[in-house]
């Protein structure tokens, strides 16, 4: 029987001239993702950034991934609080 694919939400984050940012997404793999966003092959809002792994989420499925990177986005409060350390 194959393995099930896993399913990730993750919380990036960087320091730059900009300030802190935050960056919210869902892949199957977060080492890979995360490779991708800081060779400047991830997305185009992350380009030119060196990034950082704040936080992850395994879900159930890609749906559920994809309800919690939503939701996620939308709690600016999280990802601030996530973000007090890069300071």
């Amino acid at each position: 029987m194959a393995a099930r694919p896993k399913f990730f939400v993750y919380v990036l984050g960087s320091t730059g001239n900009g300030g802190v940012k935050t960056y919210v997404g869902w892949t199957l793999d977060v080492a890979r993702r995360l490779v991708q966003h800081n060779a400047g092959k991830g997305a185009k809002s992350t380009r030119g950034r060196a990034w950082v792994l704040l936080h992850s989420e395994r879900c159930r499925s890609r749906s559920d991934a994809m309800s919690r990177e939503w939701y996620l986005k939308r709690d600016r409060a999280f990802r601030k609080r996530l973000a007090a350390d890069l300071k």
